[in-house]
């Protein structure tokens, strides 16, 4: 006898839907799985059994085949589980059900018949609305990301057995809630400083409100306990709140990733990721097969902060080229080919020097120009040429921390960045940092003397083509900030000095 359920598997964000087929024919007791499954799919076996039997169901001592179609994609993961299991249960006569290829079925099982929470369902059940489906059971852990897609109906299933009388009709599923949010744990709750907390560094703060303004990138340069982590970590507080169609893409990167804590619906917070120096290429990209999200991707609409920039090895930091100038990162393996969202601010840091007090006033650095010169190196120039603002701080002196609180607090700045980035996203739909450059020539005209302020900058300082048109979006963001519909000379000197490698 033949019974067909659906499920699906994820190539990147991507979810591609998989028809699990499982036909019981006379012969010796046999489990053949095919369809180009990997090794966790192919363990199901062993799961699908000891579920069936502790369920109260006997497993089928017949020759069982399972298909996973189409056979040329490749299945990763345990979330067929659940399938695999209802669809033996319906061809062996089990499960009597009208309707198994209404729903989308999604969970590992356990020994003990209960079900477990997996990888990727938000995704998966987007996916799945988008296909015609009429619902879906997923893990009761997973519920609550589920449940924020509207357009289908997502059941909780905690056991075997539950999915079974559900779908024969005689019991029921509880309807998976949104707004059943779990709080985040002290251990896991980010936590975002103060610029009141920060003294001293007023021109770094007003980096820092320009860079959340217009999502621009930012390299902190200055001697150890300057207050560049300090300065990063206050970075969130001032962006903008995540819109809704944000949350979701932020919710699905994590939930792909399995970084998604059990029980939350969507992730309110923007992400802050601050990887250690020793993060190899593939775990800032991504990797894996199937590839996987690296820090790259878990940054999306948030901030990736990279502290001794430096240090970090060379093909590591190439890999945030294109992703920094595209939005997104594609990770291509032989066999598949992923690709995901990669649109966040850049926050870097290091020492002027390898001793880290090259330009200080104690005149403790002695490291030799040479030394200096291959240790500001290892970033390369196109990197380089990618950041909008270099901020060089200087030392910070007794004097000033024991001064109270200075400057505007977090709140303050978040108002006018908040009412900047209103301004951007009327006029272009985005913010200032990803204007096109047809978009940027319509925002940003400038007149003959700024224009030939540009110029001058630009034969100075040797910029290219790319940086000339960042020095441009800056300036956009800075006449945002100013509440100005032109961009003037004062906007674009100020963006200009952002590019002066003074002190590098």
């Amino acid at each position: 006898m033949l019974a067909t359920t659906q499920s699906s598997t994820l190539l990147g964000l991507d979810a591609h839907p998989v028809q699990v087929e499982v036909d019981i024919a006379r012969g010796l007791p046999a489990f053949d799985l095919v369809g180009l499954a990997e090794a966790a799919v192919r363990e199901s076996r062993t799961r699908v059994r000891a579920a069936m039997e502790q369920a109260g169901y006997p497993f089928p001592l017949r020759r069982v085949t399972v298909n996973l179609a189409p056979a040329d994609v490749k299945k990763a993961g345990t979330g067929f589980d659940l399938a695999i299991a209802i669809a033996t249960l319906a061809a062996s006569g089990d499960l009597v059900a009208d309707d198994l290829g209404a729903w989308l079925l999604l969970g590992e099982l356990s020994l003990t018949g209960s079900v477990r929470p997996v990888r990727g369902v938000l995704p998966q059940v987007l996916a799945a609305r988008d296909r015609g489906v009429r619902g879906a059971i997923v893990p009761a852990e997973n519920a609550a990301e589920a449940a924020v897609v509207e357009g289908i109906e997502v059941r909780a299933a905690e056991t075997l057995r539950g999915v079974c009388d559900f779908l024969s009709g005689d019991g029921t599923l509880a309807l998976a809630d949104p707004t059943q949010l779990r709080e985040p744990t002290p251990g896991e709750a980010l936590e975002v400083l103060d610029l009141l907390d920060v003294r001293g560094q007023s021109h770094a703060k007003r980096a820092l409100e320009i860079a959340a303004a217009g999502g621009h990138n930012v390299l902190l340069m200055g001697p150890p306990g300057g207050g560049k982590t300090m300065l990063a970590r206050a970075l969130p507080a001032l962006l903008p709140a995540l819109t809704f169609r944000e949350a979701m893409e932020v919710t699905a990167v994590h939930s792909v990733a399995g970084t998604l804590r059990p029980g939350v619906s969507l992730l309110r917070d923007r992400p802050f990721r601050a990887p250690h120096h020793t993060a190899s290429a593939a775990g800032l990209a991504g990797g894996g097969d199937p590839p996987r999200p690296g820090e790259i991707a878990l940054a999306h609409n948030g901030v990736l902060f990279l502290d001794e920039l430096p240090e970090y090895p060379r093909e590591s930091l190439e890999a945030l080229r294109e992703p920094l100038e595209e939005g997104h990162i594609t990770i291509v393996r032989a066999r598949s080919r992923a690709r995901y969202p990669a649109r966040f601010t850049l926050v870097a840091a290091m020492n002027p020097c390898p001793c880290g007090y090259a330009g200080d006033p104690s005149d403790r650095c002695d490291c030799p120009e040479e030394r200096v010169k291959r240790y500001r190196a290892r970033v390369s120039g196109p990197l380089l040429d990618r950041i909008d603002l270099l901020v060089h701080l200087p030392p910070v002196r007794a004097a000033q921390l024991a001064e109270g609180a200075q400057g505007p607090s977090s709140r303050e700045v978040r108002e006018r960045v908040d009412l900047a980035r209103k301004r951007a996203v009327e006029r272009s739909g985005d913010c200032n940092a990803r204007l096109t450059v047809r978009q940027l020539r319509e925002v940003a005209v400038l007149d003959a003397m700024t224009t030939r302020l540009l110029t001058d900058a630009s034969d100075r300082l040797g910029l290219s083509a790319r940086a000339i048109h960042r020095v441009m979006k800056l300036a956009r963001t800075i006449a945002d900030l100013d509440g100005e519909t032109n961009v003037g000379a004062p906007h674009l000197a100020e963006a200009v000095g952002y590019r002066v490698p003074g002190g590098a």
